[in-house]
Protein backbone atom coordinates (compact mmCIF):
# COMPACT_ATOMS: atom_id res chain seq x y z
CA UNK A 1 0.00 0.00 0.00
CA UNK A 2 1.44 3.04 -0.93
CA UNK A 3 0.64 6.31 1.11
CA UNK A 4 0.38 9.86 0.70
CA UNK A 5 1.04 12.03 3.20
CA UNK A 6 -1.78 13.54 4.82
CA UNK A 7 -3.85 16.21 3.94
CA UNK A 8 -6.43 18.67 6.33
CA UNK A 9 -6.42 15.25 8.94
CA UNK A 10 -7.56 12.87 6.09
CA UNK A 11 -5.23 9.98 5.17
CA UNK A 12 -5.29 8.47 1.12
CA UNK A 13 -3.68 5.40 0.49
CA UNK A 14 -3.85 3.52 -2.71
CA UNK A 15 -3.91 -0.12 -2.66
CA UNK A 16 -4.31 -2.89 -5.52
CA UNK A 17 -7.70 -3.51 -6.51
CA UNK A 18 -9.19 -6.86 -4.99
CA UNK A 19 -10.52 -8.53 -8.49
CA UNK A 20 -6.42 -9.32 -9.14
CA UNK A 21 -4.52 -12.38 -8.78
CA UNK A 22 -6.20 -15.68 -7.41
CA UNK A 23 -9.34 -14.13 -6.20
CA UNK A 24 -9.87 -11.72 -9.01
CA UNK A 25 -9.41 -14.73 -11.28
CA UNK A 26 -12.09 -17.02 -9.56
CA UNK A 27 -14.44 -14.48 -9.08
CA UNK A 28 -14.49 -12.90 -12.61
CA UNK A 29 -14.95 -16.76 -13.70
CA UNK A 30 -18.05 -16.93 -11.00
CA UNK A 31 -18.92 -13.97 -12.35
CA UNK A 32 -19.18 -14.79 -16.00
CA UNK A 33 -20.91 -18.26 -15.51
CA UNK A 34 -23.77 -16.33 -13.27
CA UNK A 35 -24.23 -13.78 -16.19
CA UNK A 36 -24.37 -16.91 -18.84
CA UNK A 37 -27.02 -19.20 -16.39
CA UNK A 38 -28.87 -15.74 -16.07
CA UNK A 39 -27.89 -16.41 -11.98
CA UNK A 40 -26.41 -13.15 -10.74
CA UNK A 41 -28.93 -12.16 -8.40
CA UNK A 42 -29.08 -15.94 -6.75
CA UNK A 43 -25.13 -16.29 -6.27
CA UNK A 44 -24.71 -12.72 -5.42
CA UNK A 45 -27.14 -13.34 -2.61
CA UNK A 46 -25.99 -16.52 -1.68
CA UNK A 47 -22.18 -14.90 -1.20
CA UNK A 48 -23.48 -11.94 0.78
CA UNK A 49 -25.15 -14.59 2.64
CA UNK A 50 -21.69 -16.73 3.12
CA UNK A 51 -20.23 -13.55 3.87
CA UNK A 52 -22.26 -12.76 6.81
CA UNK A 53 -22.08 -16.25 8.17
CA UNK A 54 -18.05 -16.16 8.09
CA UNK A 55 -18.24 -12.87 10.08
CA UNK A 56 -20.75 -14.26 12.61
CA UNK A 57 -19.33 -17.71 12.88
CA UNK A 58 -15.43 -18.33 14.43
CA UNK A 59 -16.01 -21.99 14.05
CA UNK A 60 -16.96 -21.00 9.94
CA UNK A 61 -14.08 -18.85 9.65
CA UNK A 62 -11.80 -21.78 11.07
CA UNK A 63 -13.28 -24.06 8.57
CA UNK A 64 -12.84 -22.12 5.72
CA UNK A 65 -9.14 -20.70 6.54
CA UNK A 66 -7.53 -22.99 8.77
CA UNK A 67 -5.61 -25.66 6.49
CA UNK A 68 -5.61 -28.32 9.26
CA UNK A 69 -9.11 -29.64 7.60
CA UNK A 70 -9.03 -32.59 5.39
CA UNK A 71 -10.77 -31.65 1.80
CA UNK A 72 -13.52 -33.82 2.94
CA UNK A 73 -13.96 -32.70 6.25
CA UNK A 74 -13.98 -29.12 4.42
CA UNK A 75 -16.57 -30.90 1.63
CA UNK A 76 -18.34 -32.06 4.00
CA UNK A 77 -18.83 -28.98 6.05
CA UNK A 78 -19.14 -26.78 3.61
CA UNK A 79 -22.21 -28.72 1.53
CA UNK A 80 -24.06 -28.80 4.40
CA UNK A 81 -23.74 -24.74 4.93
CA UNK A 82 -24.84 -24.24 1.78
CA UNK A 83 -27.62 -27.36 1.88
CA UNK A 84 -28.71 -25.03 4.75
CA UNK A 85 -29.24 -21.83 3.27
CA UNK A 86 -30.08 -22.94 0.38
CA UNK A 87 -27.72 -22.13 -2.27
CA UNK A 88 -28.38 -22.04 -5.69
CA UNK A 89 -26.93 -24.69 -8.32
CA UNK A 90 -23.64 -22.62 -9.21
CA UNK A 91 -22.65 -21.78 -6.12
CA UNK A 92 -22.77 -25.20 -4.69
CA UNK A 93 -20.79 -26.12 -7.69
CA UNK A 94 -18.08 -23.38 -7.47
CA UNK A 95 -17.75 -23.51 -3.58
CA UNK A 96 -17.08 -27.39 -4.04
CA UNK A 97 -14.57 -26.54 -6.34
CA UNK A 98 -12.84 -24.32 -4.40
CA UNK A 99 -13.14 -26.81 -1.64
CA UNK A 100 -11.67 -29.93 -3.73
CA UNK A 101 -8.81 -27.46 -5.04
CA UNK A 102 -7.87 -26.40 -1.69
CA UNK A 103 -8.61 -22.53 -2.39
CA UNK A 104 -11.49 -21.94 0.18
CA UNK A 105 -9.36 -19.74 1.88
CA UNK A 106 -9.44 -17.06 -0.25
CA UNK A 107 -12.99 -17.16 -0.40
CA UNK A 108 -13.75 -14.10 1.83
CA UNK A 109 -11.38 -12.30 -0.99
CA UNK A 110 -13.20 -13.73 -4.16
CA UNK A 111 -16.94 -13.04 -2.51
CA UNK A 112 -15.44 -8.98 -2.02
CA UNK A 113 -14.09 -8.82 -5.91
CA UNK A 114 -17.59 -10.73 -7.03
CA UNK A 115 -19.26 -8.06 -4.79
CA UNK A 116 -17.06 -5.63 -6.91
CA UNK A 117 -18.25 -6.90 -10.21
CA UNK A 118 -21.66 -7.06 -9.62
CA UNK A 119 -21.60 -3.70 -8.53
CA UNK A 120 -19.97 -2.16 -11.53
CA UNK A 121 -22.28 -4.09 -13.82
CA UNK A 122 -25.17 -2.36 -11.85
CA UNK A 123 -23.15 1.25 -12.44
CA UNK A 124 -22.93 0.91 -9.01
CA UNK A 125 -19.09 2.27 -6.81
CA UNK A 126 -18.59 -0.26 -4.26
CA UNK A 127 -17.34 1.53 -1.13
CA UNK A 128 -16.18 -0.19 2.42
CA UNK A 129 -16.76 1.25 5.28
CA UNK A 130 -14.95 0.80 8.78
CA UNK A 131 -16.19 2.21 11.76
CA UNK A 132 -15.60 2.24 15.45
CA UNK A 133 -19.21 0.84 15.85
CA UNK A 134 -22.20 0.04 13.94
CA UNK A 135 -23.82 2.72 11.56
CA UNK A 136 -27.24 3.19 11.91
CA UNK A 137 -29.82 3.55 9.37
CA UNK A 138 -29.90 6.80 9.41
CA UNK A 139 -26.25 7.35 9.43
CA UNK A 140 -25.33 4.51 6.55
CA UNK A 141 -28.18 6.23 4.18
CA UNK A 142 -25.84 9.89 5.14
CA UNK A 143 -23.33 8.50 3.91
CA UNK A 144 -24.33 6.97 0.80
CA UNK A 145 -25.80 10.12 -0.24
CA UNK A 146 -22.90 12.07 0.79
CA UNK A 147 -20.66 9.59 -1.86
CA UNK A 148 -23.87 9.92 -4.52
CA UNK A 149 -23.31 13.49 -3.68
CA UNK A 150 -19.34 13.25 -4.14
CA UNK A 151 -19.00 10.68 -7.04
CA UNK A 152 -22.15 11.08 -9.17
CA UNK A 153 -23.11 7.48 -8.79
CA UNK A 154 -24.82 5.43 -6.46
CA UNK A 155 -22.95 3.56 -3.23
CA UNK A 156 -22.72 -0.04 -2.51
CA UNK A 157 -21.52 -0.26 0.90
CA UNK A 158 -19.55 -3.30 2.51
CA UNK A 159 -19.69 -1.97 6.65
CA UNK A 160 -17.11 -3.45 9.32
CA UNK A 161 -17.14 -2.37 12.63
CA UNK A 162 -13.28 -1.91 14.16
CA UNK A 163 -13.59 -1.13 18.01
CA UNK A 164 -9.48 -0.47 17.70
CA UNK A 165 -10.97 3.03 15.54
CA UNK A 166 -11.48 5.55 18.61
CA UNK A 167 -14.16 7.32 16.36
CA UNK A 168 -15.13 8.57 12.96
CA UNK A 169 -14.85 6.01 9.94
CA UNK A 170 -12.54 4.96 7.25
CA UNK A 171 -14.14 4.87 3.73
CA UNK A 172 -12.05 3.25 1.03
CA UNK A 173 -13.71 3.78 -2.92
CA UNK A 174 -12.14 1.63 -5.35
CA UNK A 175 -7.99 2.51 -4.84
CA UNK A 176 -8.58 5.47 -2.55
CA UNK A 177 -8.86 5.09 1.23
CA UNK A 178 -10.16 8.17 2.96
CA UNK A 179 -9.18 8.10 6.65
CA UNK A 180 -11.04 10.47 8.98
CA UNK A 181 -10.57 7.96 11.96
CA UNK A 182 -9.13 10.17 15.92
CA UNK A 183 -6.81 7.58 16.23
CA UNK A 184 -5.14 8.32 12.74
CA UNK A 185 -5.35 12.02 13.51
CA UNK A 186 -3.74 11.26 17.09
CA UNK A 187 -0.78 9.23 15.43
CA UNK A 188 -0.59 12.55 12.92
CA UNK A 189 -0.40 14.59 15.94
CA UNK A 190 2.48 11.95 17.72
CA UNK A 191 4.34 12.52 14.35
CA UNK A 192 4.65 15.98 14.07
CA UNK A 193 5.53 16.59 17.99
CA UNK A 194 8.58 13.62 17.74
CA UNK A 195 9.36 16.00 14.20
CA UNK A 196 8.94 13.41 11.97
Amino acid sequence: MMERPEENGVRVATDEPHNSGLAGRYASALFELAQEEKSLPAVEKDLATLKTMIGESADLLRLVRAPVFSNEEQSKGMNAILHRMEASALTRRFILLLTSKRRLFVLNDIIRAFQGLAARHRGEIRATVTSARALSDAQTKALKDALKSELGREASLDVNVDPNLLGGLVVKVGSKMIDSSLRTKLNGIRAAMRGN
